[in-house]
């Protein structure tokens, strides 16, 4: 077995290690309100998002994997050079997920691996290999490390814009029923988790593919960009499986330290973070469940009433999403240094 071989085992095997702390911090953000809504079972609202999870990539497809995977460009560079980029990209995400998850906040997976792709593959091989799509922006469209910025950036703020929105339109089409139409939102929970947990599958699952796809091409395996059905079943199963064993600081965090969730506040919860994947989705532009599904809680609250959120919590959540990608890059750059050294 050479060196090659023994490297791109080492990153299937980090790619695993990144979705099952991608688990701890978006899976768990999934089930937080429907769990802190007393109304479902976790064990069930777990189930509902392991399976939606798993065939979200396999029924919505892999524009976003496409995204992700080809804005640093390693398939004209030494293979130990490639490797290096992938490996440090996903050594600075893990250490990333892992600092905030002790910490029990509800960081950003994806940015901290596109973090840990830009500080890595400016380390490695040079900004003339990052496609940086800011020519493209000039025209009008979207391509490259910008549609990537876009999708991670904007997508909170719209999502937080969308909690507001669903959660108004719900309380004002329900104001005159009585509790008799709680078994109606009851059996709405089941569909509404499934459909965010879909969405989630079908945009951030896809990030530890998209590495996968890229260190097949740096490893010389494949011809050009492309994603196996292994690494789709290997990359949402770990994430599914961290999901039962890392998120419950999360879940405490977002389900029962912002604001007393209802029922209802559930449900839009759910349907304003799926409505706000599935638009991103559609156009390949990657987000993060975690902050889209943060941000669509906040909005939830503040359209309740600004009060009843606790925006000392809101602020320790946003300054771990402030410091996510700066961290993400420097860290990058340093374990592809190390690596450099080693290779």
């Amino acid at each position: 077995m050479d060196t090659t071989q023994i490297l791109f085992i080492a990153v299937v095997v980090t790619v695993v290690l990144y979705d099952f702390t991608n688990g701890f911090h978006d899976a768990a953000d999934m089930v937080a309100t429907a769990i802190a809504s007393h109304e479902i079972r976790v064990s069930v609202a777990i189930m509902l998002v392991g399976v939606f999870t798993f065939l979200g990539p396999l029924v919505a497809g892999l524009a976003v994997a496409d995204t992700v995977g080809t804005f640093v460009d390693i398939g004209t560079v030494k293979v130990q050079y490639a490797q290096s980029v992938v490996i440090a990209a996903l050594l600075a995400a893990v250490s990333y997920n892992v600092m905030t998850w002790y910490f029990g906040l509800p960081s950003s997976s994806s940015n901290s691996l596109a973090g840990g792709l830009v500080g890595a593959g400016l380390k490695v091989v040079g900004a003339s290999h990052i496609h940086w799509g800011v020519d493209a922006l000039m025209q009008g469209r979207l391509e490259g490390l910008m549609k990537v910025v876009a999708g991670l950036l904007v997508s909170p703020f719209f999502s937080f814009f969308v909690g507001v929105i669903v959660l108004r339109f719900l309380l004002w089409v329900f104001r005159r029923f009585t509790v008799r139409i709680k078994p109606f939102f009851i059996g709405t929970q089941y569909v509404t988790i499934s459909w965010l947990a879909f969405s989630h599958g079908a945009n951030d699952a896809q990030k530890g593919m998209a590495i996968i796809g890229m260190m097949l091409l740096a490893s010389g395996y494949t011809g050009s960009f492309h994603i196996p059905m292994w690494a789709i079943l290997l990359c949402t199963s770990a994430i599914t499986i961290g999901t039962l064993f890392g998120g419950w600081n999360i879940i405490k965090t977002l389900g029962f330290r912002i604001y007393k969730i209802r029922l209802i506040d559930s449900v839009a919860n759910q349907i304003s973070a799926a409505i706000t994947n599935t638009i991103a989705t559609t156009i390949g532009a990657p987000t993060s469940t975690t902050q889209v599904v943060t941000a669509a809680l906040l909005g939830n609250g503040s359209a309740r009433s600004p009060r009843r959120v606790n925006w000392l919590v809101a602020k320790e959540i946003v300054l771990g999403w402030i410091f996510n990608i700066p961290t993400s890059i420097f860290l990058g750059a340093v374990y592809a240094h190390l690596l450099l050294k080693v290779l």
